[in-house]
Protein backbone atom coordinates (compact mmCIF):
# COMPACT_ATOMS: atom_id res chain seq x y z
CA UNK A 1 0.00 0.00 0.00
CA UNK A 2 1.44 3.68 -1.27
CA UNK A 3 1.30 6.46 1.73
CA UNK A 4 -1.52 8.51 -0.61
CA UNK A 5 -3.81 5.47 -0.33
CA UNK A 6 -2.74 5.48 3.42
CA UNK A 7 -3.39 9.42 3.64
CA UNK A 8 -6.92 8.70 2.61
CA UNK A 9 -8.04 6.84 5.66
CA UNK A 10 -9.34 8.12 8.89
CA UNK A 11 -7.45 6.44 12.24
CA UNK A 12 -9.64 5.19 15.19
CA UNK A 13 -8.55 4.64 18.32
CA UNK A 14 -10.76 1.29 19.77
CA UNK A 15 -10.03 1.80 23.56
CA UNK A 16 -12.40 4.82 23.56
CA UNK A 17 -13.81 4.50 19.92
CA UNK A 18 -12.11 8.19 19.36
CA UNK A 19 -11.16 9.71 15.94
CA UNK A 20 -7.87 10.87 15.67
CA UNK A 21 -7.46 12.17 12.13
CA UNK A 22 -6.23 10.68 8.88
CA UNK A 23 -2.56 9.53 8.43
CA UNK A 24 0.08 12.77 7.16
CA UNK A 25 3.60 10.68 7.70
CA UNK A 26 5.47 7.42 7.86
CA UNK A 27 8.50 6.57 10.33
CA UNK A 28 10.58 4.28 8.13
CA UNK A 29 13.40 2.18 8.94
CA UNK A 30 15.86 3.18 6.24
CA UNK A 31 17.66 -0.36 6.86
CA UNK A 32 15.04 -2.64 6.99
CA UNK A 33 12.74 -0.63 5.25
CA UNK A 34 10.28 -1.74 7.49
CA UNK A 35 7.37 0.72 8.57
CA UNK A 36 7.90 1.57 12.12
CA UNK A 37 5.22 3.66 12.99
CA UNK A 38 2.39 6.18 11.41
CA UNK A 39 1.90 9.76 12.28
CA UNK A 40 -1.37 11.47 13.04
CA UNK A 41 -1.93 15.63 13.47
CA UNK A 42 -2.85 15.93 17.41
CA UNK A 43 -5.36 18.13 18.62
CA UNK A 44 -5.85 21.64 17.10
CA UNK A 45 -4.87 24.82 18.86
CA UNK A 46 -7.95 27.57 19.25
CA UNK A 47 -10.64 26.06 17.37
CA UNK A 48 -8.50 24.59 14.64
CA UNK A 49 -7.00 27.96 13.46
CA UNK A 50 -3.69 27.87 14.07
CA UNK A 51 -2.93 24.30 13.32
CA UNK A 52 -1.39 21.77 14.60
CA UNK A 53 1.27 21.65 17.94
CA UNK A 54 1.66 18.09 18.45
CA UNK A 55 0.99 14.58 16.68
CA UNK A 56 0.10 11.21 17.40
CA UNK A 57 3.19 8.83 16.76
CA UNK A 58 1.35 5.80 16.57
CA UNK A 59 3.89 2.40 16.91
CA UNK A 60 2.93 -0.34 13.95
CA UNK A 61 2.63 -2.55 16.52
CA UNK A 62 -0.58 -0.86 17.28
CA UNK A 63 -2.27 -0.87 13.89
CA UNK A 64 -4.98 -3.98 14.72
CA UNK A 65 -6.72 -3.46 11.20
CA UNK A 66 -6.88 -1.78 8.12
CA UNK A 67 -9.56 -1.60 6.34
CA UNK A 68 -11.11 0.07 2.75
CA UNK A 69 -11.56 3.58 4.44
CA UNK A 70 -10.45 3.15 8.32
CA UNK A 71 -7.21 2.38 10.08
CA UNK A 72 -7.56 0.81 13.56
CA UNK A 73 -5.36 1.51 16.16
CA UNK A 74 -5.39 0.24 20.38
CA UNK A 75 -3.44 2.87 21.72
CA UNK A 76 -3.11 4.93 25.20
CA UNK A 77 -3.44 8.75 23.75
CA UNK A 78 -1.36 10.40 26.50
CA UNK A 79 1.65 8.05 25.22
CA UNK A 80 1.56 8.31 21.91
CA UNK A 81 0.46 11.76 21.70
CA UNK A 82 4.40 13.83 21.74
CA UNK A 83 4.94 17.64 20.96
CA UNK A 84 6.04 18.74 17.24
CA UNK A 85 8.52 21.80 18.99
Amino acid sequence: MRLCELREKEVINLCDCKRLGCVVDLIVDMCSGCVEAIIVPGPCKICGLFGYDSEYIIPFACIKCVGPDIIMVEIQEERCLKSCK
